[in-house]
């Protein structure tokens, strides 16, 4: 592991623990189990530092999307599948993951200025862009985005236990069955007779 990831995960670590307002210098030197300053040397301002860990999100996120075959034009039952996999994967081992790219989402609807920095998941929209295009949905690139919306709103809602009652448990094959058929569903709301 190189320095950057050691920091960028302590950070992430730090923010789906403690919220934004934990994220500070010191606190990833403690995470890390570096010596003080250790953070402040590589990432000087906490917009450099939120800036490394938002781009750590996405690196590990794209690396995520890349394991799995989005391929719904030959088949869709597939592409749910993969979905869900990944739905599953953000609720288990990259539970922190999913914490703190909520976290820091609402950090920037309070600071404007981190909404630019925060404006990754291209890979995720472009994927359900081509998806759409390969479909033939009018509008693609409008539609792929509604899709991702509406398939970040199911992550959402599994991951602050909204459904909890009726969900099953993250990490069970019964989750990722039922991850699929919602996305299945969405997906025949986007592709299906118009």
């Amino acid at each position: 592991m190189t320095r950057f990831t050691d920091l960028t995960d302590a950070a992430i670590a730090v923010v789906a623990e403690q919220g934004m307002r934990g994220l500070t210098h010191r606190a990833v030197d403690a995470r890390a189990g570096l010596s003080l300053g250790t953070t402040s040397a590589y990432f000087r301002t906490r917009k450099a530092l939120i800036e490394g860990l938002v781009r750590r999100l996405a690196d590990l996120d794209d690396a995520d999307l890349a394991t799995r075959s989005f391929d719904v034009p030959t088949d869709p039952a597939g592409f749910a599948d993969a979905v869900a996999w990944v739905l599953d994967t953000w609720l288990t081992t990259g539970r922190e993951r999913t914490l703190a790219r909520y976290a820091c989402l609402l950090e920037a609807t309070h600071h404007p200025e981190l909404r630019t920095i925060l404006a990754y998941g291209r890979s995720s929209r472009d994927q359900a862009r081509a998806l759409m295009t390969a479909a033939g949905v009018p509008n693609p690139a409008q539609a792929g985005d509604h899709f991702v919306a509406c398939v970040d709103g199911l992550l959402f809602d599994r991951m602050v236990g909204a459904g909890a009652l009726t969900a099953p448990a993250p990490g069970t094959p019964e989750n990722r069955a039922d991850l699929a058929t919602a996305v299945r569903r969405l997906l025949a709301g986007f592709t299906g007779p118009r």
